[in-house]
C-alpha cells in the first residue's frame, strides 16, 4: 500500500513548545516541515545553519525535505531596482538547501502579510478555540486597521501586524500603492524566470501557497485565489519546478473553488508537490465567515474524503501536512499550530488514505 509522506510543521528548538520527540511519536509522520526564522528576509541562508537544522531533525528520526518558507523580499514583489540583489541571494539559498537534500520550497507572493484572521482564539462550542475570520471586522482602510491595533483591540492581534511593526506595515502599504494585480504578476514572472533555471539544476521545486484569504484586502492585489489564477501562474513559466502548494483551507475559503477538481488537474499535471490538508467551517449563510475546524469532513465545510480521494486518483506522490489545528485539551501554544489537534488530523488523514487504498 502506498503511504503518504506526511509532515508536521515545526518552528524550531527556540520558538516551538512542541518537541521533535513528540512529533516522532505521531503515527505515520515521516517529515518535519521547517524553516530558519533567524535569517532576515532577503539574506542568503548560511550552510552551517541549514546543516544544523537537518542534523537536529534527523537525530530525532525524521526527515527534512520541505522548507516552509523562504520568504520573498518585498522589493521583489514591488519590483524595485534592488530586487536583483535579493533574487541573487534567493538563488544561492536554493543551491545551499539543495546540498542538504531539500526537495520543495513553499513560498507565497502575498503583499505585506502572509495571512489574515480576525481572531486567533475564537471560542468554539466544544470548549476549544481556533483561528477565525469575520469580514465585518475588517475595515477597507488599512490605516483604520492600524489605529484599531494601536488601541489594543484583541481581535486584531494579527501576525505581521504586531504593534512594534506598525510603522513598517504602514510604510509597506505606501510602497505597494503602485502595485496592482497585473504588476504583481509581472514581478512574479520576473522572479520565476530568474530562479527556475537554478531550481532545475538543483532539483528543488517551488510550491507557491495560495492567498489567504483568497480575495483582495485593503486594496492589495491577490493573484493566487482560484483555478484560473493557477493556470495563469503556470503559464508564467512552464517548468514543473514552478509549482503550487495546494492548501485546501485557503482555497476552500472561497466556496466556488472545486477542490477535488483543482487537485486532479494540477497534481495530475505534476505541478503540486506539496499539500496542506485542513478543514474550515463556514458560520454564516453567505459563506464569508469561517473558523478553522477539525479535519473530519462532518465537522467542517470541506469534504476531506473527496479531497484525499482526488489525491489518490491523480497519483499524488508529494508531501502533505495537516494545518491550522484548534487549541484543544487546554493547550495554549502557538495559535493554529498546537500539537494535539494536528496529531489527530494526521491520524484521520492517514486513516482516510488507508481506506481509499484498500477499497480500490
Amino acid at each position: 500500500m502506498k503511504k503518504l509522506d506526511m509532515g508536521f510543521r515545526w518552528f524550531g528548538e527556540d520558538d516551538d513548545p512542541i518537541t521533535l520527540k513528540q512529533i516522532r511519536q505521531i503515527p505515520g509522520t515521516t517529515q518535519v516541515v521547517a524553516s530558519l526564522y533567524d535569517v532576515p528576509v532577503g539574506e542568503v541562508w548560511p550552510e552551517e545553519k541549514i546543516a544544523h537544522l537537518k542534523e537536529t531533525v534527523e537525530a530525532a528520526g525524521l526527515k527534512l525535505e520541505v522548507i516552509e518558507s523562504v520568504n520573498i523580499h518585498d522589493d521583489i514583489k514591488i519590483g524595485l531596482p534592488t530586487r536583483d540583489k535579493y533574487i541573487e541571494n534567493y538563488k544561492q539559498t536554493i543551491r545551499n538547501l539543495s546540498k542538504y537534500g531539500i526537495k520543495v520550497i513553499c513560498y507565497n507572493f502575498m503583499p505585506v502579510f502572509d495571512w489574515l484572521r480576525t481572531n486567533l482564539h475564537e471560542p468554539l462550542e466544544d470548549g476549544s478555540n481556533a483561528l477565525a475570520y469575520d469580514p465585518t471586522m475588517v475595515p477597507d482602510d488599512p490605516n483604520e486597521m492600524i489605529e484599531r491595533i494601536k488601541e489594543g483591540s484583541k481581535g486584531f492581534e494579527m501576525p505581521g501586524w504586531e504593534p512594534d511593526r506598525l510603522a513598517e506595515v504602514k510604510a509597506l502599504f505606501e510602497k505597494y500603492k503602485s502595485v496592482d494585480a497585473k504588476k504583481l504578476t509581472e514581478n512574479l514572472k520576473y522572479f520565476l524566470d530568474e530562479i527556475i533555471p537554478v531550481c532545475e539544476e538543483a532539483d528543488v521545486r517551488m510550491a507557491m501557497h495560495p492567498d489567504d484569504p483568497p480575495f483582495p484586502l485593503f486594496g492589495l492585489p491577490r493573484i493566487y485565489k482560484n483555478r484560473d489564477d493557477m493556470v495563469a501562474i503556470e503559464e508564467l513559466n512552464e517548468s514543473k519546478y514552478n509549482g503550487f502548494t495546494i492548501c485546501t483551507g485557503s482555497l476552500g475559503e472561497n466556496p466556488k473553488n472545486d477542490l477535488p477538481a483543482i487537485i486532479r488537474e494540477f497534481v495530475g499535471k505534476d505541478r503540486a508537490p506539496f499539500i496542506h490538508a485542513r478543514n474550515i467551517k463556514f458560520t454564516n449563510a453567505e459563506k464569508t465567515k469561517f473558523h478553522e475546524a477539525p479535519h473530519l469532513s462532518d465537522e467542517g465545510s470541506l469534504d476531506m474524503y473527496e479531497i484525499m480521494k482526488a489525491l489518490d486518483d491523480s497519483g499524488f506522490d508529494g508531501y502533505i501536512r495537516p494545518d491550522h489545528g484548534r487549541n484543544i485539551w487546554d493547550e495554549d501554544g502557538r495559535p493554529g499550530y498546537g500539537l494535539y489537534d494536528r496529531a489527530l488530523g494526521i491520524t484521520y488523514l492517514n486513516g482516510l488514505w488507508e481506506s481509499i487504498q484498500k477499497n480500490k
